[in-house]
């Protein structure tokens, strides 16, 4: 069974996830501040910024001269 609350924090995780801007996402989901989006999925956000630090990484270790 799926509840509303998990469709709507489905969409709001994967609208994060995709890099939507949380004032959008707000607004979606009839927030009344931005504060509260923000406490809720930060962590998607911080998931996400972890994942590009990485992507990062790669692409750096393979611009390396070989030692």
């Amino acid at each position: 069974m799926i509840r509303l609350h998990n469709a709507r924090h489905g969409t709001a995780t994967l609208l994060t996830a995709a890099e939507v801007a949380p004032q959008v996402i707000m607004e979606i989901l009839g927030h009344s501040q931005i504060s509260i989006t923000m406490d809720v999925y930060t962590h998607v956000m911080h998931d996400t910024q972890r994942e590009a630090i990485s992507h990062m990484d790669r692409l750096l270790k393979r611009r390396l001269p070989a030692a």
